[in-house]
């Protein structure tokens, strides 16, 4: 069975999201919503969220393999999938090196918890693998439907569409802030990139191999960097850089909308919505 997750979505952590939230993007016409952070193995929040609504699909972004075996999400994927076909979308992840003191060869711990949901009977249509460099998009592309990169460029999405060919779901993360003032808008954007992403090696590693320098990720990173992978304006420049990941060869982009701490993410959402056309 093949998942439609649409054009655009939402990319939110799960401490963010309720049925509620889940319902007005579903109105706003996004074709997902990406559950960031961990979720547990009983994906209980997922099931929520598409308990509560009727067409958009959730994916989750991702379910960690180190925390979670995939002995325990399988059971739980196959509960979702049956009481909600085609609107579920498993994305799963190794994580980085820095969470766990158990962390061993990404690559290996990749293959081996894909084999396990081989064994339990997931679909590889019913499953994504969060991607960034080649070979992680190669296998995203040989096991999965598709790779969910998170903390990238048009010009990553551009490569990365080389890299899994034709006929793959690529669908990267882009955070927005809704702001045309630059230096308030980074003021908003720097903290939740830098912290942790930018002391991460795997996200330095993949910014050094587009084309960044040491420079432009230490101390906060660049105004240059910040700019590039936190996308601001007013809601129709914002629309043109999500879009600019489906020119550059996405099937689907969804959106992280930052916001002053506090602030409620859904007026920006709605202007999104309208920038986008998708009501």
């Amino acid at each position: 069975m093949t998942i439609d997750v649409g054009r655009y979505g939402i990319w939110r952590g799960q401490g963010g999201l309720s049925p509620e939230f889940a319902v007005e993007a579903e109105a706003l016409g996004y074709g997902a919503v990406w559950i960031g952070g961990s979720p547990r193995g009983d994906l209980a929040l997922a099931e929520s969220l598409l308990d509560a609504t009727e067409r958009i699909v959730i994916a989750t972004g991702i379910v960690n393999m180190w925390a979670t075996p995939a002995e325990e999400v399988a059971p739980s994927y196959h509960r979702i999938a049956a009481k909600h076909p085609g609107r579920f979308l498993l994305g799963v992840g190794i994580g980085h090196p820095e969470q766990t003191s158990k962390y061993r060869s990404p690559y290996a711990t990749m293959v081996d918890y894909l084999d396990a949901l081989d064994k339990a009977d997931v679909p590889v249509a019913g499953r994504a693998l969060a991607a960034l460099g080649p070979k992680a998009l190669r296998l995203a592309a040989d096991r999965t439907a598709g790779a969910h990169p998170y903390l990238t460029t048009p010009e990553h999405t551009r490569e990365a569409r080389e890299i899994v060919g034709d006929g793959v779901l690529l669908a990267p993360e882009q955070k927005v802030v809704l702001d045309t003032d630059a230096e308030r808008a980074r003021a908003i954007g720097r903290p939740v990139v830098d912290r942790p992403y930018l002391n991460l090696v795997n996200y330095r590693s993949n910014l050094l191999r587009l084309g960044w320098s040491e420079s432009d990720l230490d101390n906060g990173g660049s105004d240059a960097l910040i700019d590039a992978l936190v996308a601001h304006g007013d809601a129709e420049s914002v629309a043109a850089r999500l879009t600019a990941h489906l020119d550059a060869g996405a099937d689907h982009v969804c959106a992280q909308v930052l916001t002053a701490e506090g602030a409620d993410p859904l007026p920006p959402l709605r202007e999104l919505s309208a920038a986008l056309g998708l009501r």
